[in-house]
């Protein structure tokens, strides 16, 4: 059983006066793989720490399973840490870098053999266990660093940003091996990163933190679809969520959200959650796929633009428009053309739209 509890978690450094973790509370399951995210500076690594030991809390309580781990030291609380620089020492050999906990530990000869081959072979490290670090790529470097976590065995696997130091292909493979990792071991993962595609493709839930306080911890799909705040909708998804500032009218029975003097009719059904706001100025939010083919146009719908590049994705195209001062961009299929430079005419999907609140930037209605 390795769930992990922060309770009334607070972290604050000597000297400092504000805390960089204030009143955490988080409840971790048994075997989930968690994504802590977030901007630097965030918290997210001092979480991490702190759950490994490595950064004593100033206040609250840690529980890893139904253990208190407060004044519990990194080597007794059967968890396995893995760095952003992989911390291997040069001078030894992969399958001596792998065993070394083990060794320190004075384990059976045999079973640290046994351990070590077991994780060389599921790591494809097998060919690699008489070379130095030096003779390594950096994807190989992480899979050793992988290795003397796993071959340890422990309740939870922490890691600290491991793929920040390889380049985009390799990091795209390493997550899905971190993925597959996960899956075999069957173990609590807790996974630190800024990167919030990483989060989105790898983890069961998702923490996002800004400035140490938890914005929303919830599953990737969630996060995505129903962000808490106006935080979450701009970290979550890449390209970020195109924000508009919008003023809300009534007009004959209808809401409109008017955003640089065009008018955009609210749905029905957001009608209720949008009605106290008539009058005032809120935040629209439309995620890059969340426009209509021009068929779909109406004068209900339309937002009039300026087109000034396309960026092609591959399958799609990133169109890049502003609207008055506003940049937006949107997705179109690359079997599409490309709207031409200039004036243009973009149709806003609004029953997609996010709506948050200008004061508080908490989410009003999506």
């Amino acid at each position: 059983m390795a769930s992990i509890s922060f309770k009334n978690v607070t972290k604050t450094y000597d000297g400092a006066t504000s805390p960089v973790v204030p009143n955490l509370n988080l409840e971790i399951k048994d075997k989930e793989f968690i994504i802590l995210v977030g901007p630097s500076g965030c918290g997210k690594s001092t979480t991490l720490r702190m759950i490994a030991g490595l950064e004593s809390i100033t206040e609250g309580e840690v529980y890893i399973g139904d253990r208190l781990v407060n004044k519990v030291p990194p080597k007794d609380r059967d968890i396995a840490m893995v760095f952003q620089n992989y911390a291997l020492y040069p001078h030894m050999n992969v399958y001596k870098n792998i065993s070394f906990g083990l060794n320190l530990r004075k384990e059976d000869k045999a079973e640290i053999d046994r351990r070590v081959h077991e994780a060389a072979k599921i790591l494809d490290l097998e060919h690699l266990l008489s070379r130095k670090p030096k003779e390594l790529s950096g994807g190989q470097r992480q899979r050793v660093a992988l290795g003397r976590a796993m071959v340890r065995n422990p309740a939870v696997f922490l890691l600290d940003e491991p793929l920040s130091n390889l380049d985009a292909k390799l990091r795209a493979t390493m997550r899905t091996e971190i993925a597959k990792l996960h899956q075999r071991l069957n173990i609590t993962f807790v996974y630190v990163t800024h990167d919030q595609t990483e989060a989105m493709t790898m983890g069961d839930r998702i923490v996002v933190m800004k400035e140490g306080i938890v914005q929303q911890f919830d599953t990737p799909q969630v996060l995505y679809d129903t962000p808490d705040n106006l935080f979450v909708a701009g970290f979550i998804g890449s390209p970020q969520m195109n924000f508009m500032d919008a003023e809300i009218k009534q007009e004959g029975g209808k809401l409109y959200s008017v955003v640089k003097g065009n008018q955009l009719a609210i749905p029905d059904f957001k009608k209720e959650a949008m009605t106290p706001y008539v009058g005032k100025s809120v935040v629209m939010g439309l995620r890059i796929e969340d426009f209509l083919p021009k068929e779909k146009m109406t004068k209900d719908n339309t937002l009039e633009a300026e087109m000034n590049f396309s960026e092609l994705m591959g399958a799609d195209y990133h169109l890049h428009l502003s609207v008055d001062d506003i940049p937006v961009t949107m997705k179109i299929s690359s079997s599409e053309e490309p709207l031409p430079k200039g004036p243009a005419k973009i149709a806003a999907n609004m029953d997609k739209a996010h709506f948050f609140d200008k004061d508080t930037e908490k989410a009003i209605c999506h």
